[in-house]
C-alpha cells in the first residue's frame, strides 16, 4: 500500500515522504540532514526548485547514503553553483515523464520565482496516485492538465491576502508573495481543490504555510467553505488536513 506524509512544512523548510514497499522518496530537503536523518534514512530525492527552504540538506543527505538527486536540469546547475550539490552527488536531470524504481514519476511546471519550478505527480506501484503541488503563485496549466483524479494532493495553501498587506513585510516582499511567481493563497488553493474535488480527488493536505501571514485554522476553512458550497462533506467525501511545521503524525496511507 501507499503511504505519504508532510516531514516538514513552511518557509523554514519542506520535506514530503512518499513510499510504497520498497519504493521510497523524498520530495525536497530544505531542513538540514540531521534532522532529516531522525526521520528517514534510505531514500530517492526529488527537488522541486533550488530555494533554500526546499533544498538546504540535499547534498548531504545524498551523499551519506549514496542516493540520486531528480531535478530539472537547471535547477540542478544552480544547485550546484550554489554549493548544494557536488562531484559527490548521484545528480539525475527529470524534466519529464519517466521511471523511478517501480514509480511513474510525472513533473509539470509551476509558476514560483526559481530558475525552473516543478511538482511532481507519483503513480505508486499499487496504482495510487500522490502529487506534490507547492510553491507556485497561481495554478498553471500543466498543474491543471496533470491533476484531475489523483488520490492524494499536497496543495499549497501559503497565505491570507489580507494578511500579507496589513503585514510587517517590506512592500517589496509583499508584492512578490501576491504576485504570480509567488505563492499560492488560500482561496486560490480553495477553488482548486474544488476542482481537484469533482475530478475524483478524496485527500488533501495544506502545504507550505506561511507562519507570518496565514494561520491553519484558516486554511482549514477556507477550503472546507469551497468544497462545502461544492454539496461535499469532510470526513465522508473528502480528507483534510493541514500539514504541521514539523510531522507530528503518522504517514497517511492509501
Amino acid at each position: 500500500m501507499s503511504k505519504a506524509c508532510s516531514l516538514f512544512s513552511g518557509s523554514s523548510g519542506n520535506s514530503i515522504y512518499v513510499g510504497c514497499g520498497d519504493n521510497q522518496i523524498l520530495v525536497d530537503i530544505g531542513v538540514s540532514a540531521r534532522r532529516c536523518e531522525q526521520k528517514l534514512r534510505q531514500v530517492g530525492i526529488f527537488v522541486t526548485h533550488e530555494h533554500g527552504d526546499h533544498a538546504a540538506g540535499v547534498r548531504v543527505f545524498a551523499a551519506r547514503y549514496h542516493i540520486p538527486v531528480f531535478a530539472h536540469p537547471a535547477v540542478l546547475e544552480q544547485m550546484a553553483r550554489q554549493g548544494n550539490l557536488n562531484e559527490k552527488v548521484d545528480a539525475r536531470p527529470f524534466a519529464e515523464v519517466g521511471d523511478f524504481m517501480d514509480l511513474q514519476v510525472l513533473p509539470f511546471a509551476l509558476s514560483h520565482d526559481s530558475v525552473a519550478c516543478q511538482g511532481y505527480k507519483f503513480t505508486m506501484p499499487d496504482g495510487r496516485r500522490i502529487a506534490v503541488c507547492t510553491d507556485t503563485g497561481y495554478i498553471t496549466s500543466a498543474a491543471k492538465a496533470a491533476l484531475p483524479g489523483t488520490d492524494l494532493v499536497f496543495l499549497e495553501s501559503n497565505h491570507e491576502p489580507s494578511m500579507v498587506r496589513a503585514g510587517s513585510y517590506p512592500y517589496p516582499l509583499q508584492q512578490r508573495i501576491l504576485s504570480d511567481t509567488g505563492h499560492l493563497s488560500n482561496t486560490d488553493c480553495a477553488a482548486f481543490a474544488g476542482e481537484l474535488l469533482r475530478s475524483g480527488t478524496t485527500r488533501f493536505v495544506l502545504s507550505h504555510l506561511s507562519r507570518e501571514n496565514n494561520m491553519p485554522s484558516l486554511a482549514y476553512q477556507t477550503t472546507v467553505a469551497a468544497l462545502t458550497a461544492l454539496g461535499a462533506r469532510p470526513e465522508v467525501d473528502y480528507r483534510l488536513q493541514v500539514a504541521a511545521p514539523e510531522q507530528e503524525g503518522g504517514c497517511l496511507v492509501l
